[in-house]
């Protein structure tokens, strides 16, 4: 079934061309079915469980945030959330708002659509703030944060980092990764 979905999106590419709106170069590419979704269940984990370091105090200058329900707590590019008298570290969920956007952060645009991407986690601009989007299926981007994890998924090796999946590329002779999907919760 893969083999003929892959023969079939060759043969379309051909035909009609690409849209990925970019004019890299990739020497891989894994056909992808649009809005890509993977049961939990199918993602294997190569690393093992890494253990949470919580802090007892902010900053003063961390910034509280009322999201879903919830208070996310933010400083210097890093999200916390209380659990047990303790601050966690967080990746920040979508749809969350922000004023200014992380220190270091990278431009990426793909389909014309100007993403800001820092540490893995994805921001567009929505008219004052930045909100925490997930990125689309075929974005690039040069580095991964060091804590994506390695994973399997139908035997072929990928990275997963905050439930979306890249996949390692070559892009005009550089590493990069890929968006291939989403890991479903």
């Amino acid at each position: 079934m893969k083999t003929i979905l892959r023969i079939t999106m060759m043969v379309l590419m051909l035909i009609g061309g690409t849209s990925e709106g970019f004019s890299q170069k990739k020497t891989k590419k894994t056909v992808v079915v649009q809005n890509r979704s993977i049961s939990r269940a199918k993602v294997v984990y190569k690393t093992p469980r890494k253990k949470v370091v919580t802090v007892r105090s902010l900053p003063k200058s961390t910034i509280a945030i009322k999201h879903n329900g919830a208070t996310v707590h933010y400083d210097q590019n890093h999200f916390y959330r209380m659990n047990g008298g303790r601050y966690m570290p967080i990746v920040p969920s979508i749809g969350l708002h922000i004023k200014a956007l992380p220190v270091g952060y990278r431009v990426v645009i793909f389909n014309g659509r100007r993403y800001y991407n820092s540490n893995g986690v994805f921001f567009v601009k929505m008219n004052n703030d930045y909100e925490v989007v997930n990125p689309e299926i075929g974005t690039i981007t040069y580095e991964l944060p060091s804590d994506a994890e390695k994973v399997l998924v139908d035997g072929q090796t990928m990275y997963e980092y905050n439930n979306v999946l890249y996949e390692k590329i070559q892009v005009d002779g550089t590493r990069a990764y890929e968006v291939i999907g989403f890991v479903e919760n």
